[in-house]
């Protein structure tokens, strides 16, 4: 890359998760959960740095085996149902400027519910921000087969009517129509100035399309079932 931006790398990783006990450090194919997204931003080449968030002694420990640095505890306020991810990483940031006097032009949240999200995808993502200065680059996959009675728009009146002229007949041609996509929560990648603002997006928020198999995002048991197949499928399986 002509110009190398700095990008600091925030495992967000809380320890009350509710929705599956103990999620961050739960064995999936083998491996804590959280192992598979320090394996992918250690192979990152564009990641300046990588670290760990989090109030979960367990947690921090788990980390550091498979080589994740853990420079600070999380205070436990940020560590709630209600906490948010923007108020974790300026807390991070906050932390580097008073201890290390370090500062980085953006920053990457990457959270371990991802496990499909692979070190090629941080480096993309990073490669794009620094080709356009993007304010933000979102990790994204398509959505297929969204049922057509779901899809609106809306006219010029401000009307909202169906996508499809034809709705309640389903019989419009649907390769016609353009891609529908979502964020699949893999990389959110934001310039930090925005983030100190409260702003996780920006004006210019780029897309980076991930394929369904890597876009896994574990937030129920069925998740986590899902993603076993999905790893093994991948090969990421011992």
């Amino acid at each position: 890359m002509a110009k190398q931006i700095s990008v600091l790398g925030i495992i967000t990783a809380r320890g009350g998760s509710k929705g599956i006990l103990r999620k961050n450090v739960k064995d999936l194919c083998g491996k804590p959960l959280i192992a598979y997204t320090i394996e992918a931003a250690k192979g990152s080449t564009f990641l300046t740095r990588c670290v760990l968030s989090t109030d979960d002694t367990e947690i921090a420990a788990v980390a550091k085996k498979f080589g994740c640095e853990v420079p600070f505890m999380r205070p436990r306020e940020l560590a709630q149902d209600n906490s948010t991810s923007i108020d974790t990483v300026k807390h991070a940031v906050n932390w580097f400027r008073d201890n290390e006097a370090k500062e980085y032009d953006y920053i990457m949240i990457l959270q371990p519910t991802s496990p499909g999200r692979t070190s090629e995808d941080i480096d993309a993502s990073i490669k794009i921000a620094e080709r356009t200065n993007a304010d933000s680059v979102m990790s994204m996959k398509e959505l297929v087969d969204m049922p057509a009675q779901k899809l609106k728009k809306i006219d010029e009146s401000g009307r909202i009517v169906p996508y499809y002229e034809d709705e309640g007949k389903m019989t419009s041609m649907r390769q016609d129509l353009a891609k529908v996509y979502k964020r699949n929560c893999a990389i959110y990648l934001t310039k930090t100035a925005l983030i100190m603002n409260g702003d996780l997006f920006g004006a210019d928020s780029r897309a980076y399309v991930m394929p369904e198999e890597r876009s896994i995002d574990i937030n129920t048991p069925a998740d986590f079932e899902l993603a076993e197949f999905w790893m093994r499928k991948l090969g990421k399986c011992g």
